[in-house]
């Protein structure tokens, strides 16, 4: 029997709806063994829940909450065949992104699920979620081994590689998108598994933990009409170290010349600057159009076909693990550490 950690750390998939009020509040560990009792008879596997105290709102979520989701599955990996990672889903890609950097060899399936509705609403979508998230966790081939031993998201029928995820809609139950990568498996009669497209650390690795994070980094987004000041302010903010260059198409800026200015001053004052596309599909070609070679001539990274979310807590964790080496840090935001990138060589 296959053994699953179940971890509840808060999200909508994790509220119930008061009899008294009908406002929605943080089920109990009781009330949630009750909406989904099928979970805890499986034959073939054996669940076990522990839940956050108290939950989050996923909003809430910060880099010492991923410390926290690591430091769960690292306690538990020897006794565990796969962990699920219940979640809100506004900053679930975040979170899925930063454990992907964080749990270093990873031979074991970490799911994360949520909803768009709580789970003891009628249609809530949450028990086809979680059930399937299970199933998925404790997969095994005819070797015995995982069959997706890294950090995904699954949501309605469509299992992702979760730094590749981008949270989409707000309103249907389809809410996630890998718009750069295809889906790791679908779920319909039957799981099918695109065992090709999956991540497979060395089978000998031994789970190396990073919990070491710096969250001085900014997004900046280019727009037409930005101004001097409001780029100069952000690139002055105190003890900045990192910033997301949310560029056009494929990785485009104008051609200022305060623009490239200040993105070098800022660049050889040591701040890391990463270019990254505002398209949801395709990649940064910083060679492709002229008005983006000012931006190769000041010093700026190329973030190839990341999504922000995998950026920004790529760049957290690399300053966390490397803080007195800003070349270190570059150097490894140019390479796919966990099929957060696609690099063409």
């Amino acid at each position: 029997m296959n053994k699953v950690l179940l971890i509840l750390t808060g999200g909508t998939i994790c509220m119930e709806r008061s009899r008294e009020t009908g406002a929605l509040r943080p089920a109990t560990e009781e009330s949630f063994r009750a909406a989904v009792p099928e979970l805890f008879e499986t034959p073939d596997t054996e669940v076990h829940l522990l839940s956050f105290t108290p939950l989050i709102d996923s909003s809430d979520v910060n880099p010492q909450d991923w410390k926290k989701m690591a430091q769960t599955i690292a306690k538990h990996y020897d006794d565990y065949d796969g962990f699920v990672i219940l979640h809100g889903t506004d900053t679930m890609s975040y979170s899925g992104s930063a454990l992907s950097f964080m749990l270093e060899g990873l031979n074991k399936p970490v799911v994360f699920t949520g909803s768009q509705l709580p789970i003891g609403v009628l249609r809530s979508d949450a028990k086809e979620n979680l059930l399937t998230a299970i199933e998925i966790a404790s997969a095994r081939d005819e070797n015995n081994d995982a069959i997706v031993p890294e950090v995904t998201i699954y949501f309605e029928s469509r299992l992702f590689r979760a730094n590749r995820t981008t949270k989409r809609n707000a309103e249907h139950f389809a809410a996630f998108k890998s718009y750069n990568y295809p889906p790791l498996a679908q779920a319909g009669l039957h799981i099918t598994y695109n065992v090709h497209l999956v991540h497979y650390s060395d089978p000998k690795a031994q789970l190396k933990l990073h919990t070491d994070t710096d969250n001085h980094v900014v997004v900046l987004k280019l727009f037409p009409g930005i101004t001097e000041q409001v780029v100069r302010s952000i690139l002055h903010i105190r003890d900045l170290k990192a910033v997301v260059l949310e560029t056009y198409g494929a990785g485009n800026a104008p051609s200022y010349k305060w623009l490239y200015k200040l993105l070098k001053e800022a660049v050889d004052k040591g701040i890391i600057i990463v270019n990254k596309t505002q398209c949801s599909t395709g990649m940064v070609d910083m060679e492709l159009y002229e008005v983006s070679s000012n931006l190769i001539k000041a010093g700026v990274l190329s973030g190839f076909d990341i999504t922000t979310e995998a950026l920004l807590s790529k760049l957290m964790y690399l300053l966390g693990e490397h803080p007195d080496n800003i070349e270190r840090v570059k150097i490894l935001l140019q390479k796919d550490l966990c099929g957060e990138i696609t690099i063409h060589n």
